[in-house]
């Protein structure tokens, strides 16, 4: 069974072990004022060890809009990129399994698009806790720098003046061509700042709508950055690495062009007081081989105000010493 008009829109939703959330994702999607001929949901199945298989194969047998991709585990990167091959959206968007999205905001996000003739277009979302409800445990406004202007601009313009250090795939609507060859990256943590700065890039258009269409659950354990065990802290710590070493390299190409890489310089800051930070705490016995590969990579200074990135333009090293001391470590 299958709906015959062109679909406008594919949303991949990945899902592992989300079971007591799943209904909830799922039903906010069929919750909206699009045709559901004009759009698809995509539900991926991980090899979720749960109940989620079945939940996916229920709301296919009943939703001609709804179909079901099942493969072997590979992580959230593979399951978008699974997702991505079989959407037949001239867009596509993703949602998260253990979030949601608002009712009725489809048409008003295809609205803009195809009215302004958009490559991406960016929403705005809301932290909840575990029964939906708006939640933000953050001193600061969870936008940072971000600017939700709906004038078009370029991608790299997008990137370098609108866009804080805050990525999230789940963030927009972006057109089928840009995923051509630019998919996720399989088998690493922090996908979402791998890839949004190589999707922007490729970008002619793309501006914002200031409305809050998605709902991001905040209190899930389990996920990467609750991650507690050694051996994944350690994973998060060379992830980390790489993609200093991968945004280290982006700028290059685009100073190399002549084109502004602000944005690059920002990001970059973020991850290293990061590593700085874990350096100093729980890889403090490593922290010479990490710090040897920074200097490599030819970060500094950092392109931030915060007193942490004042004092590693100063010293890297004794940055790491102090914060270690500070800590009660040494």
């Amino acid at each position: 069974m299958g709906c015959s008009a062109m679909t406008k829109l594919s949303i991949i939703v990945p899902i592992y072990g989300v079971e007591q959330y799943l209904r909830k994702c799922v039903d906010s999607l069929l919750a909206q004022d699009l045709p559901s001929s004009e759009y698809e949901i995509i539900l991926v199945d991980d090899e979720s060890p749960d109940a989620c298989p079945q939940i996916c194969e229920e709301y296919a047998a009943q939703r001609c809009n709804i179909s079901v991709v099942h493969r072997e585990n590979g992580g959230l990167s593979a399951a978008r990129n699974s997702g991505i091959e079989v959407a037949k959206g001239a867009y596509l968007m993703f949602v998260d399994s253990d979030d949601f999205i608002e009712p009725n905001v489809l048409s008003m996000l295809v609205e803009q698009i195809e009215r302004d003739h958009l490559d991406v277009l960016r929403y705005k979302h809301q932290y909840v806790d575990a029964n939906g409800l708006p939640y933000n445990p953050y001193k600061s406004d969870p936008y940072g720098r971000h600017n939700y202007s709906a004038e078009v601009t370029d991608g790299i313009s997008f990137l370098n003046t609108r866009f804080g250090t805050t990525c999230y795939a789940w963030a927009f609507v972006v057109r089928r061509e840009l995923f051509e060859d630019c998919i996720f990256t399989p088998g690493i943590y922090f996908e979402d700042t791998d890839w949004t700065p190589r999707m922007l890039i490729k970008a002619k258009r793309v501006a914002s709508t200031n409305r809050v269409v998605y709902n991001y659950l905040l209190t899930r354990q389990g996920s990467i950055t609750n991650a507690t065990n050694r051996a994944k802290q350690k994973k998060v710590l060379n992830d980390k690495m790489r993609l200093v070493g991968e945004l280290h390299r982006q700028a290059d190409v685009l100073a190399s062009q002549g084109k502004e890489h602000s944005w690059f310089g920002r990001m970059t800051a973020d991850l290293v007081i990061s590593i700085i930070g874990m350096l100093s705490t729980d890889f403090y016995a490593e922290r010479k081989d990490y710090l040897a590969r920074l200097k490599q990579y030819q970060v500094y200074p950092l392109r931030s105000g915060k007193p942490k990135a004042r004092l590693i333009n100063i010293s890297p090293r004794l940055a790491v010493e102090l914060l270690h001391m500070k800590n009660g470590e040494a």
